[in-house]
């Protein structure tokens, strides 16, 4: 019985994934089958931190969802765990595969940046956001597919997180300036002569794009850094599928700059589905 629903709840992590975040849907059926319930988990929790700011209009209800995950994974979760599928799948996949709890609660302390409209402000800091985020998601679905080899792709983790965090980011510029969100550092923004407002306003088009291809240009270093840090373990590899992808929207920000708030960056679905498929092969991201 408890096996079932177990099974039933990790089908329907899946199923959320293949309607919010058809890419990891796509890495979690590459990956070996044994291991795609606690992917699905693992994938389908991050999608939970991250459409927060889409179903809130105030910071203080997207704080109270964060904290509901706060304390979920430090054990004071407020009536029952089963209630809630991917919670239940969560937990079913941290006890399996000994996840460390606490990079999960720093995950969802990063994504508390993303209820605020404050600036980034320093590279470092979009590292660091990046790092806690996108990284240790990568890495904690490489210890869920070896823990052996996953230590040694830790470096190679940390660098590709941070080029597929730009790159989502890049994707999702439209939307966030809608909002009144930049996450291009003020660092960035000022070297090119803008600040936040400037940004916004969307007026000074060349400065505009000069800084959009310096913040692309930032993802793609660090994916020449991943690339450069070692090859990856086949063992690992489906937890970098999703990063593989973000190459092509690095590129085509730096060479679109400003207009990417014109045509989409995004390649076509059956497009990324067929990357993922000869990555995995090649075994490169």
């Amino acid at each position: 019985m408890a096996e079932a629903i177990m099974t039933k709840n990790q089908e329907i992590c899946l199923a959320m994934l293949r309607d919010s975040d058809r890419d990891r849907y796509l890495a979690c059926l590459l990956s070996p089958e044994e291991k795609r319930g606690a992917l699905a988990a693992l994938y389908a929790f991050n999608a939970e931190l991250a459409r927060i700011r889409d179903l809130v209009h105030e910071p203080l209800p997207g704080e109270v969802r964060l904290q509901y995950w706060r304390d979920l994974l430090e054990g004071s979760a407020h009536g029952s765990t089963a209630a809630n599928p991917v919670a239940a799948a969560l937990l079913t996949a941290i006890e399996t595969h000994r996840l460390p709890r606490q990079t999960l609660i720093d995950m969802i302390e990063a994504r508390t940046f993303d209820l605020y409209d404050d600036p980034m402000d320093t590279r470092l800091s979009l590292e660091g956001y990046a790092g806690e985020t996108a990284s240790a998601l990568i890495q904690l679905a490489s210890l869920v597919l070896s823990p052996e080899e996953a230590a040694r792709s830790a470096d190679v983790a940390g660098h590709a997180g941070i080029a597929q965090a730009v790159a989502g980011l890049l994707l999702l510029m439209p939307l966030h300036r809608r909002r009144g969100q930049v996450y291009i550092p003020l660092q960035i923004l000022s070297a090119t002569g803008l600040d936040r407002d400037a940004f916004l306003a969307g007026e000074d088009r060349p400065r505009i794009s000069a800084a959009i291809e310096a913040f692309a240009g930032l993802g793609r270093e660090h994916l020449a850094k991943a690339r450069a840090a070692g090859p990856i373990a086949s063992a690992v590899f489906p937890a970098f599928l999703p990063a593989t992808l973000a190459e092509p929207v690095l590129v085509r920000a730096q060479k679109r700059g400003v207009l990417l708030f014109d045509r989409p960056l995004q390649l076509p679905q059956w497009r990324r589905q067929l990357q993922m498929a000869l990555s995995i092969i090649r075994r490169k991201i």
